[in-house]
């Protein structure tokens, strides 16, 4: 039997072993960080948790400013374009990294108190997530290329070690530390520092050149004008845990973010099903078949507002694992951050035209109008009813966010690709809106605990029945990495 796997394991093609370990990654890095989340909300109190979370979403914001996001679209769409040159362009890619790092650093410690006083965080605290930003994005521009090149083994092995450390470097410092935030947060700094600079120093050696005027003026060129949008992003991810730290206080803020990390689990089945569909649907749009992407769409949509459901029926569940009874509140929170998740996807799968045709500007309208509505729909309700709020104020753009992107998916494909229109919103209404509504009908579960698991139990039941047909999709999408040759984010 093991010899029949291992034989049909090694005829698979690369790209489908590939993107099997990729998926796996994935899951290893959220896995065990989630895995470890009932260690950390034990030892850190509800306000500490959510300085810790206050912190992150800083770290997220800051990012975009600091890297431009360099190691994103930018850097992955360059190591296609100069692929006979690409271990140059990767040396200068990490050279341009870090001269940004460098002079914010210097911007940073010039006025380091105003800056402190801004983030409301400590010096330590600063330059710690000064490293990681640099730390982060070397590793971003080591594993993107890796992931282009289907070089999956060395990946593995990093993530695998990296994400094992961490909590456990973090657990022994936060146990002897008494500033515990801190503690935490340095703990990252080391672990990131012993293994991801060790790639700046490799794609150093490879490309031997630290200053291109040709590839940096062509990675500025192409992300300046998509920082907004990159922003905007995060600031519909994170804005809502600091404006809660700052409007309610960092004990809800804590809750709020242990809500929103667990919610946040279901981005995995998002990214691995959008690294499947990535290259696929470059070239069925080069190739004009805008047709071929509609079923595949559909069916991906609808697994992952099972997957959600999944999520949001084990909501009281999830939160009494992953935290002592101080967070019991954010079972509430759940609901409309899973269903947010979905719109996220979703506007993935509009978004793709806008940026094969790089539509940049019109990319970056629709982010900045998302994010700003979501500042202001915090600011207005969450003194009304609550930190609870701001999940439904995050759906509410999130929901917008995807309609403006379907819209321009629209406009754009009435121009490009002789006005095909990829998907029939009939049929995303039909999918869509059953799972809002059910979605939001489960939250009314959670006070009946014989319903939802009578809930639970008839789906799993339909589930068994349809084992074959779910396997089956399942197996269609991952076939797609089969013909893969295009390789654009």
């Amino acid at each position: 039997m093991f010899s029949g796997l291992k034989t049909k394991y090694v005829n698979t093609p690369v790209q489908v072993r590939a993107s099997l370990w990729f998926l796996i990654c994935s899951f290893l890095q959220r896995g065990i960080s989630m895995l470890t989340t009932p260690i950390f909300t034990r030892l850190l109190s509800t306000s500490e948790y959510g300085q810790y979370s206050i912190f992150n979403s800083w770290l997220g914001i800051i990012t975009i400013f600091v890297s431009l996001s360099l190691a994103g679209g930018v850097y992955t769409q360059g190591l296609v374009k100069f692929e006979e040159d690409k271990s140059t362009f990767s040396s200068t890619m990490q050279g341009l990294n870090a001269v940004l790092v460098v002079v914010w650093m210097v911007i940073y410690l010039f006025a380091y108190k105003f800056w402190n006083s801004i983030f409301n965080l400590t010096t330590v605290q600063m330059i710690a997530m000064l490293i990681m930003i640099w730390t982060t994005s070397v590793f971003g521009f080591w594993s993107s290329e890796q992931r282009t090149e289907y070089k999956y083994k060395a990946l593995v092995i990093v993530t695998v070690a990296v994400s094992v450390l961490k909590p456990i470097i973090g657990v022994i410092f936060v146990v002897l530390a008494d500033d515990k935030v801190t503690a935490r947060i340095l703990g990252l700094v080391l672990v990131e520092l012993l293994f991801y600079s060790v790639f700046f120093i490799v794609q150093m050696k490879n490309g031997k050149k630290f200053y291109s005027g040709q590839y940096w003026k062509y990675a500025l060129i192409f992300n300046i004008p998509l920082v907004p949008h990159y922003l905007s992003q995060i600031v519909l991810n994170s804005a809502d845990r600091i404006m809660i730290g700052k409007m309610v206080g960092d004990s809800q803020a804590g809750i709020y973010s242990l809500a929103y990390s667990l919610s946040s689990i279901m981005l995995l089945f998002n990214t691995a099903l959008m690294q499947t569909l990535n290259p696929w649907i470059y070239q069925k749009i080069k190739a004009k078949k805008i047709r071929d992407i509609e079923s595949i769409a559909y069916i991906s949509l609808i697994i992952i507002a099972l997957v959600n459901l999944f999520l949001i029926l084990l909501a009281p569940e999830a939160v009494a694992l992953f935290a002592p009874k101080t967070y019991g509140e954010a079972i509430y929170v759940i609901p409309p951050v899973a269903i947010s998740v979905y719109f996220m996807f979703s506007y993935d799968l509009f978004a793709k035209f806008a940026f094969y045709y790089e539509k940049t500007k019109l990319i970056m309208i629709a982010s900045v109008l998302g994010a700003i509505l979501n500042i202001v729909l915090n600011y207005v309700f969450i003194p009304i009813f609550g930190y609870i709020a701001a999940g439904y104020t995050t759906l509410i753009c999130y929901v917008i966010y995807s309609v403006a992107h379907y819209i321009l998916m629209n406009i754009i494909c009435k121009t490009y690709c002789k006005g095909v229109k990829p998907y029939a919103t009939k049929k995303l209404i039909g999918i869509t809106l059953p799972f809002v509504i059910v979605s939001l009908l489960l939250l009314l579960t959670y006070d009946y605990p014989i319903i939802r698991y009578s809930v639970i139990s008839v789906g799993g039941i339909m589930c068994f029945f349809r084992r074959d047909r779910i396997v089956l999709l399942v197996k269609k999408l991952i076939s797609l990495r089969r013909n893969d040759k295009t390789t654009i984010e």
